[in-house]
């Protein structure tokens, strides 16, 4: 049965969707079947992995709002093991549409639940908001990842990111855990990065993950290209960066056995 992991943080530019999308192609190549699930109408991950947008017609808004089965309407990625249900603009009158609808924030449980058996991990990337396709991310979900950018902004907003996902844990996914924070954006050269790498690992202590994503130029550049990091420069250190936090994401669901030396490169 697959993991399903919702990577969320209201904040926008704090490197959600370029996580998703280099996370997933890092556990593809590592063998892992990998699912993306793009929940944000502006389908960044639907284009960053190769596909016209305008070319999309149907994707995520159809399985929730039309229950059409989403096994057809998944699509495959040039990486292989790895997938993709997409979306596109119709998503945005999603929320009004679910309003209506009977047990309104489990919509997309109920949708995931026909197709977790076929990955060993469904990302859904979301948008930077609170709204009722998040909260329905979240209710779906197994954890939540959240990127958080190494900039003086960064923990705003966080307390009511926790609060959401606090109010899911009591009243419509107990086992919804948060599976961790990852710094974002880290910049060697600014001592402001390291301060906020401090501030955020003295509050939230073991969830961070040790492995931070350094700010990187190809990381920018590849999906204009339509490719992950690994497609798109298997050597830079964003390549490096992903490859990592797979391999910790993996040792922490007790998945993999990693030597010390091989664990983690900041």
């Amino acid at each position: 049965m697959g993991k399903i992991i919702s990577l969320a943080n209201q904040k926008g530019g704090v490197g959600k969707t370029t996580t998703v999308i280099n996370l997933a192609s890092s556990l593809a190549a590592l063998e892992f079947k990998v699912l993306i699930v793009d929940a944000d109408p502006q389908a960044n991950a639907t284009s960053g992995l190769g596909f016209d947008i305008k070319n999309i017609k149907t994707g995520l808004y159809e399985t929730l709002i039309k229950d059409e089965d989403p096994k057809d309407l998944i699509l495959s990625a040039e990486v292989d093991n790895l997938f993709l249900l997409p979306s596109h603009i119709d998503l945005v009158g999603a929320e009004i549409e679910m309003i209506e609808l009977p047990n309104r924030e489990k919509v997309m449980k109920f949708m995931l639940e026909k197709i977790k058996d076929d990955y060993d991990f469904i990302f859904i990337d979301c948008s930077p908001s609170l709204g009722l396709i998040v909260v329905n991310a979240l209710t779906a979900s197994d954890s939540v990842l959240i990127p958080v950018q190494c900039e003086y902004f960064a923990l705003e907003g966080l307390g009511k990111l926790l609060n959401t996902i606090r109010i899911v844990q009591n009243h419509l996914n107990e086992n919804l855990d948060i599976e961790g924070f990852v710094l974002t954006m880290y910049d060697v050269r600014l001592r402001l990065s390291d301060q906020i790498l401090e501030e955020v690992r003295r509050h939230f202590d073991d969830m961070v993950f040790e492995t931070v994503i350094n700010r990187n130029v190809k990381l920018g550049e590849a999906p204009g290209f339509g490719q992950s990091i690994l497609s798109y420069d298997i050597t830079s250190t964003g390549a490096t960066n992903y490859l990592n936090l797979a391999r910790e994401l993996l040792q922490r669901n007790n998945m993999t056995e990693i030597s010390n030396e091989k664990k983690i490169i900041i």
